[in-house]
């Protein structure tokens, strides 16, 4: 009896099906030894059948190997919450394994690198891993590069980002404007003092009418106190440099104290902020773009060691770019990992050079920093796969389709929701509110000047009713008649002259 030789049939190029070998006249492999006879036909048909009966068998019971993921531990991309992970990578990998029906499994890279490539070819980091065969996926906020793609597949970006550079607010000055000096007060505060100086005006005016010490002759004399005059006089008396002439009344004395204080206290508080900006502005510098960066030697900066950002300040033709490249290998001012860097920020007097999207998080969540507006380099985040990854289609269509539903806005508003509070940027503004004492002073000031005025008219208006024996309300309402209406009369009299003429 001859041996036939053992036949190995695969399945989905993992799963191996194999057939024993059996004595000559069974069903052995591609073989089969024929006897004469029935005997040969129904055993054969036996066999063909337990054959495709395991066959079928082995495809419906094996199961689907899930897909391993690799990722790497950066705020809010992949976060550690007890023994899970959560973070925007890990929603939108539960989005897409819904869309397209796949099973994972997901862990951290061993090394803590992206992805790069030393002197001899080799891989580390994430990219490492895909190429090596250890994981199927990289969901990370991996950049997509030259380098990069020529090693393993990346789909359609499901972030776009750029290189920007963060640094603490107090070591670098804002957008500095024209009208800069009017943000020393609030808009509050400019609006009060508007409020105060009209009403103050036209006190003054009321009072330098009213009052017969100020005014006793309306018949014959002008007042000097009109309307504009009010307004010129309290402009000047705000700038402290006086207008005259000055009121002879003590009613409109007492409101023009009251005004002289208010400006002294609103004037030496904008001094006072004023010198405060002054001096806090000259501490700072002007670090705008990556061109200012460059040409100071104050601050310290630096980027992320072994990262796509180091790569293209290494290869750029820029020489803006080169020298900051050359300083920061002179000075070995890179971090090992983005908390590293964005804590030197906070301490030192430290620019830390990154992806901006990571930066804006940042800027989120530490109040003290800021993110300069200058973005280079747009590039974008992707998964990354092997080469000939049978799902990178799918993906990319799927990562497009969130895009356009706006599930990928929605999950980067849900992780990149900041925690502080919106503030002026001029946070040093004086409030109307600080300073209520004195427009309180002010407003009982003209109140009592007003009254101090009336007072005096209708003291005139008695005396004169007494001697003339007639009712003191009728000689008080002809009092102010002449005293309001003297222009009118005045107005139409002239008139009437030049029309005699």
């Amino acid at each position: 009896m001859t041996q036939s030789p053992v036949t190995i049939v695969t399945v989905a190029g993992r799963d191996a099906l194999y057939v024993r070998q059996v004595p000559d006249g069974l069903y052995s492999g591609t073989k089969a030894n024929c006897r004469p006879g029935e005997e040969y036909s129904g055993m054969a048909s036996l066999g063909l059948l337990l054959f495709t009966a395991a066959l079928i068998a082995g495809l419906c019971t094996a199961e689907t190997q899930p897909l391993k993921v690799t990722t790497i531990k950066q705020e809010p991309y992949t976060m550690t919450k007890g023994s899970e992970l959560e973070g925007f990578c890990m929603d939108l990998l539960s989005t897409l394994a819904s869309k397209l029906g796949f099973k994972y499994d997901v862990h951290l890279v061993k090394d803590g690198k992206y992805g790069v490539k030393d002197e001899r070819g080799n891989w580390f980091g994430m990219i490492g891993e895909v190429v090596r065969g250890e994981a199927d996926l990289v969901l990370a906020p991996l950049t997509m590069t030259a380098v990069r793609e020529a090693a393993v597949d990346m789909t359609k970006p499901f972030m776009q980002t750029g290189i920007s550079f963060l640094m603490r607010k107090d070591i670098a000055s804002d957008d500095s404007q024209y009208l800069s000096f009017l943000n020393l007060f609030s808009t509050e505060m400019w609006m009060g003092i508007l409020v105060a100086y009209l009403l103050t005006s036209f006190c003054i005016y009321l009072v330098a009418r009213i009052s017969p010490s100020e005014w006793d002759q309306p018949q014959t004399e002008d007042n000097h106190f009109t309307l504009s005059h009010s307004f010129w006089y309290t402009i000047g008396a705000l700038t402290l440099q006086g207008a005259g002439p000055h009121p002879k009344a003590l009613s409109g004395r007492v409101i023009t104290a009251i005004w002289w204080m208010f400006s002294l206290v609103v004037l030496a508080c904008y001094f006072a902020n004023l010198s405060s900006w002054l001096h806090l502005d000259s501490k700072h510098l002007s670090i705008k773009s990556f061109e200012d960066l460059a040409n100071q030697n104050v601050i310290q900066y630096g980027t992320l060691k072994a990262s796509s950002t180091l790569a293209y300040f290494k290869n750029s033709n820029n020489p803006t770019y080169r020298q900051i490249y050359e300083n920061m290998e002179r000075q070995q001012s890179y971090v090992q990992s983005m908390d590293e860097g964005i804590r030197r920020a906070q301490e030192e007097n430290y620019a830390f050079i990154g992806e901006s999207v990571s930066l804006d998080l940042a800027v989120a969540r530490y109040c003290n920093l800021m993110r300069c507006p200058e973005v280079i380099s747009m590039r974008g985040y992707s998964i990354a796969a092997p080469l000939g990854f049978p799902l990178l289609k799918n993906l990319s269509i799927a990562i497009l389709q969130l895009s356009e539903s706006g599930e990928l806005d929605y999950l980067r508003s849900k992780w990149w929701a900041s925690s502080c509070v919106a503030e002026n940027a001029q946070a040093s503004s004086l409030k109307a509110s600080s300073l209520k004492g004195v427009f309180l002073l002010l407003a009982l000031g003209l109140v009592l000047g007003v009254a101090m005025a009336l007072m005096e008219l209708a003291s005139k208006s008695r005396s004169i009713a007494n001697s003339q024996r007639k009712s003191c309300c009728s000689v008080l309402t002809t009092e102010l008649s002449q005293r309001f209406g003297r222009s009118e009369e005045k107005m139409s009299a002239g008139t009437d002259e030049k029309c005699k003429a």
